[in-house]
């Protein structure tokens, strides 16, 4: 039990107090005055839940979804492979109508030719339609899961907000800018503490995907509005420089989603430590 005058030593006397208020209350000409002192506790830690500024964020290992994307990026690298294949058959074929290079078998032969290449640059065109959507599907998944990995590993460190992580891609006119943030906020987000990664890698991913989105718009066109041989010839050079742009920048596209997978894993196997608070 504690003295019932200070509240601080334990009570010794039968009066309830300590040794000393007792030894001070034997003294009553001494003058000496006694006043209880509160005594502070100490200072307790916050129990309320971290601040989490965009919304509940978790960890979800985004490992099987990354080996996935990049699949489906290779099969993209296979589509535009096909993709220039075709473009150079055609690219020959109306190089010879436009030059009235007959060759070996004379006209027909050479409207076989045409027909052959047409046939495979249209399916060349499902091919690559058919994958891109497929391909943006999954790396759509993948790109909101590191995302929202990235919130754990730093809650502040992020200019946008979660929802432009998917609306992002489809909005005009900011879709040209605002996933390369997105990803360069995930990209510091989930760098090893300590250490900021290049973004060399990343900036060349968006510039040549960029470049190649923007080419094939222009060829695309050109060739829908082509009419003699010289200017399909011309559409297809256009449609061929952009497939071969594109395609250095799906090799660049799984090197991004690979090495941004690892590195998301490596920092959630250091545990707590690597997560900002």
């Amino acid at each position: 039990m504690l003295c019932k005058h200070c509240k601080l030593s334990t009570a010794a006397s039968p009066e309830g107090l300590c040794w000393d208020c007792a030894d001070a209350a034997d003294e009553p000409t001494s003058g000496r005055t006694f006043v209880s002192q509160p005594v502070l506790s100490p200072p307790t830690a916050p129990t309320g839940p971290a601040v989490q500024p965009h919304g509940p964020a978790w960890l979800r290992s985004p490992v099987g979804l990354g080996k996935a994307v990049a699949v489906m990026l290779g099969v993209v690298l296979a589509a535009d492979l096909f993709s220039v294949y075709a473009g150079l058959t055609m690219y020959d074929a109306m190089g010879s109508l436009a030059d009235d290079g007959l060759g070996v078998g004379g006209y027909n032969a050479l409207m076989r030719r045409a027909d052959h290449a047409d046939t495979l640059y249209a399916a060349a065109g499902v091919a690559q339609t058919v994958t891109f959507v497929a391909t943006a599907v999954f790396y759509l998944v993948w790109f909101l899961r590191v995302r929202v990995n990235a919130e754990v590993f730093d809650p502040f460190g992020h200019s946008m907000k979660r929802g432009w992580a998917g609306w992002g891609w489809f909005v005009p006119v900011v879709c040209l800018w605002y996933p390369r943030r997105i990803m360069l906020n995930i990209w510091d987000a989930s760098s090893a503490a300590g250490t900021r990664a290049s973004h060399a890698l990343v900036n060349a991913w968006w510039t040549l995907w960029l470049i190649a989105l923007f080419t094939n718009s222009f060829g695309s066109r050109a060739y829908d509005r082509a009419d003699t041989a010289e200017e399909i010839q011309g559409a297809t050079g256009q449609v061929l420089f952009s497939d071969s742009v594109d395609l250095v920048a799906a090799v660049l596209a799984i090197l991004v989603v690979l090495r941004l997978t690892r590195m998301q894993h490596e920092k959630a196997l250091q545990g707590p430590a690597s997560v900002g608070v």
